[in-house]
């Protein structure tokens, strides 16, 4: 036998190289990627421009109201300004972080959106001109080998069937040996059948060792045109990773405000604003404005007089008909104004206001009197912050939102600062493309393959309002879906 015929050897071993007829396509399809990868590096900057926007607004929010109530409540002088402080921090650091979601935007987020649209230019019939060249490219390179391949695996094919058969006519010849019944001439067709099978196995194998060779002289030329268009692919990839590298970098910058001196300023002089609290300071002040420092109007003998000087009574002044005549009292006409936090006198609405000494008595009988005009301002001092008195404060720190001082209700209501406007559209049900796993709460999560409704179209940052299957209502990146037709 001039050849031998194993079966396992017509068993085709699979190859996962490079060199192999049609595994350029992953190459091809790293341009598709590149296109993709953009979008995602989009996406990615467009989410941390709003967490940036909502933390600048959230600050914001928190310093306007914890400075009014610092500033209605009852801590004063020195302390009271290096409380306050914090909250210039927090407006001055809103602002540079809303430079940052500017920065994001306007730069960084633009600067990818222009190299997308510069480096895939899109065909009329769908996908890039850049995939179609390296695809035609592969294509070109790959078909002479791929045509001599073919006539190789026919040839082999050809020369195993040929074995096979030289091995099934031996057989049959050597049973037939040992059969007394068989005639000479059956014997001789076998014998000639062999002897046929033996020249088919000769030819077969010739032609199978030619087309070898001839696809193995091939071959260089075939990895030579196949290393160019590779290559060429190869610098097209180059580019966009370094692109992304730079990108990243002025991301980064952007993001770092530890490097902004106006930030560093911020700090600096928050602490020179803490230091100057003196207490020391803040108690000489307020036993000057609010303790025995007082001046006083001591009670003098003032004789009696028929005019305007007369001393009234205090059930007198409570009379709306007449004048109120109190000593450090000022005309204020019509208006009633609000008095200073920490001042002392007193405006009050008469018809005819008279300047006198006072000499009520402030340790008269309450059955006279009523509540005084210094207890009503006393009142209206009360009213002006819940926080300053009337809040009630638990003795136990909890983290019940019940309980809690700094609830984010209280502090920014129940609106969401990463919610945008969008323009109402009508439903229309979508397909998930790829793979989105939601960063925020107002985000929606899928996998590729579902189906859910589009309720409002996309905005000008590439975001569409949707509804799942299971009733959730959000946000998702236009381009991760597509209409289903």
């Amino acid at each position: 036998m001039s050849g031998s015929y194993d079966d396992a050897v017509g068993v085709e071993v699979s190859s996962d190289s490079f060199w192999e007829v049609g595994n350029y396509k992953r190459t091809v399809k790293r341009i598709d990627d590149g296109h993709r990868l953009c979008n995602d590096l989009m996406n990615c900057i467009h989410e941390r421009a709003r967490i940036e926007k909502g933390y600048a607004q959230q600050l914001t929010e928190w310093a306007k109201r914890w400075k009014q109530l610092v500033e209605k409540g009852p801590q004063y002088g020195t302390v009271e300004r290096a409380w306050c402080a914090f909250m210039s921090e927090a407006e001055k650091v809103s602002e540079l972080h809303l430079e940052v979601k500017g920065s994001l935007m306007n730069e960084d987020f633009e600067k990818i959106k222009n190299w997308q649209k510069e480096a895939f230019h899109k065909q009329m019939m769908g996908g890039f001109k850049e995939t179609k060249e390296a695809e035609d490219g592969f294509r070109k390179a790959q078909k002479p080998w791929a045509k001599k391949l073919k006539e190789v695996e026919a040839a082999k094919k050809a020369y195993h069937a040929a074995c096979k058969e030289e091995k099934l006519a031996i057989s049959r010849e050597t049973n037939s040996k040992a059969d007394p019944a068989l005639n000479p001439e059956q014997l001789k067709k076998l014998q000639d059948k062999v002897e046929r099978s033996k020249q088919d196995v000769l030819k077969t194998k010739e032609k199978y060792e030619k087309s070898l060779k001839e696809l193995d002289n091939a071959t260089p030329q075939y990895m030579e045109n196949m290393e160019q268009v590779f290559e060429q692919c190869q610098q097209f990839e180059e580019k966009r990773l370094r692109f992304f590298r730079e990108v990243l970098l002025e991301v980064q910058k952007h993001l770092d405000l530890s490097n902004v001196a106006s930030y560093k300023n911020i700090y600096r002089e928050l602490e020179q604003n803490i230091k100057t609290a003196d207490a020391v300071e803040d108690l000489r002040w307020f036993r000057a404005n609010q303790g025995p420092g007082m001046s006083m109007n001591w009670p003098q003998f003032e004789e009696w007089s028929a005019d305007l000087n007369r001393t009234l009574s205090r059930r007198e002044k409570k009379k709306a008909s007449d004048g109120v005549t109190l000593t450090g009292i000022n005309q204020t006409g019509d208006q009633v104004s609000q008095p200073n936090k920490h001042s002392s006198s007193l405006s009050v609405q008469s018809n005819t206001v008279q300047s006198v000494q006072s000499s009520y008595n402030p340790f008269e009988d309450e059955e006279d009197t009523g509540s005084t005009v210094s207890e009503k301002e006393d009142n209206k001092i009360k009213n002006v912050s819940s926080y300053e008195k009337n809040q009630s404060y638990p003795t136990d720190w909890s983290d019940e939102e019940s309980n809690n001082p700094f609830s984010s209700t209280d502090a920014n209501g129940d609106t969401n600062p990463f919610d945008e406007d969008a323009s109402p559209a009508m439903e229309v049900r979508v397909r998930a493309l790829y793979d989105y796993e939601g960063q925020e709460q107002d985000e929606l999560s899928f996998k590729a393959g579902d189906e859910l409704t589009k309720m409002e179209n996309e905005d000008e940052q590439g975001w569409c309002k949707g509804r799942l299957d299971n009733g959730q209502i959000g946000l998702y990146p236009a381009n991760y879906v597509e209409p289903i037709q």
